[in-house]
């Protein structure tokens, strides 16, 4: 991580605090947050069901995750790796789960576009924060603190439950989006398409393939 910006967030994150990150810092997080995935979402969001806790008892930020998680024999929890999903499968979501749960903070996996940072993230001053490559889940496991409780465990599963943690030094993330709707992602890519095609001039398309595979990008299969 030489030579790029770190900050250490306190959560709950101010606005301020949000205003003053710029994209590609890394990010490290202290304080309390909750995991969450597509059974919450839908729970919460689509089918109505009111929220387990109160925002404030949940936190602020939400980590799209699959978290290694297990209920002892003593009714005691326990969480190890939390692993990060992508997080563009939660969009038709984000505006509902806003306004319910009062977040300002979003983690995931992959990023989403700035679109939707300007549709859904920015009238919620909130911001989004990407995990760093994959196999990550064991290092952010370390700054697991306590696990607070679980909520929803039997409705939708351990996996897809509540998972409510207090963190310390929780990370690292890169800020991929900030409070104008920039995407780090975005910014990136602009740089390095224009010159893939350069790349590529000269060399012969491969010989084997697995089915479906093309290297026409207008006639991707997905």
């Amino acid at each position: 991580m030489s030579g790029l910006k770190t900050v250490h967030l306190q959560l709950p994150a101010t606005t301020e605090a949000l205003r003053a990150l710029e994209i590609g810092s890394v990010a490290y997080l202290t304080g309390r947050l909750f995991t969450g995935r597509e059974g919450v979402y839908k729970r919460a969001v689509e089918d109505g069901v009111p929220l387990p806790a109160p925002p404030a008892e949940l936190g602020s930020a939400n980590f799209h995750c699959s978290p290694a998680a297990s209920i002892e024999a003593d009714g005691s929890y326990n969480v190890g790796a939390v692993t990060a999903t992508a997080s563009f499968r939660f969009a038709r979501w984000l505006d509902g789960f806003f306004a319910k749960t009062g977040c300002n903070i979003i983690i995931g996996k992959g990023g989403m576009t700035s679109e939707i940072y300007k549709r859904s993230f920015l009238p919620n001053n909130a911001i989004y924060l990407t995990t760093v490559g994959y196999g990550t889940g064991a290092l952010l496991g370390r700054g697991i603190k306590q696990v607070v409780t679980a909520h929803w465990v039997e409705e939708v599963g351990l996996a897809q439950a509540i998972w409510v943690l207090e963190v310390e030094n929780f990370g690292p993330f890169l800020v991929e989006s900030d409070l104008d709707g920039n995407s780090l992602f975005e910014r990136e890519n602009a740089k390095i398409a224009p010159e893939i095609e350069k790349r590529y001039e000269g060399t012969r398309p491969a010989t084997l393939r697995r089915y479906g595979e093309t290297d026409d990008r207008s006639d991707e299969l997905i």
